[in-house]
């Protein structure tokens, strides 16, 4: 079956699109979960977070940021999420990398991230732990020196 998002950025299947960039394009998500819900996606195919190049990903965070700004003032909304998800472990249901921009207001009725209430704090030890797993499966960041602790 054909990528959906692609056929969106071919002009094969409809779409109301809000704006474009010369990697990104930002349509409202036919299923709205809110009013105003968005979807910014590469024009290429990607399938999830570890396939896209840096410069795309780039690109459909700007176009994100803009949109943010746009549904702030055309919704009035407070408040705001982006989200994105990776796997069908993390609710992905399209399999092309995808950028969720949601207006929200107290009340909406959509799930809070926290939905069971927000966790107890994590010991230093167990942070600095994870913190030192994630350093060392971090890829190389053009020569930039990663921190191995920080005070």
């Amino acid at each position: 079956m054909a990528c959906p998002f692609c056929e969106i950025v071919a002009g094969r299947l409809e779409a109301s699109v809000v704006a474009q960039t010369a990697h990104a394009l930002a349509f409202l998500d036919l299923r709205q979960a809110v009013p105003g819900h968005v979807l910014v996606v590469p024009k290429a195919h990607v399938e999830d977070i570890y396939a896209i190049d840096p410069t795309v990903a780039g690109d459909v965070m700007q176009l994100g940021v803009r949109v943010a700004h746009a549904l702030r003032d055309a919704f009035h909304a407070p408040g705001l999420n982006l989200w994105q998800s990776n796997g069908a472990a993390a609710g992905q249901e399209v399999p092309h990398f995808h950028l969720h921009v949601q207006p929200r207001r107290v009340g909406d009725g959509l799930l809070r991230i926290y939905a069971h209430g927000v966790p107890s704090p994590s010991s230093r030890a167990a942070l600095d732990d994870m913190a030192q797993r994630i350093r060392q499966g971090l890829p190389p960041d053009d020569g930039v020196p990663t921190p191995r602790s920080v005070p």
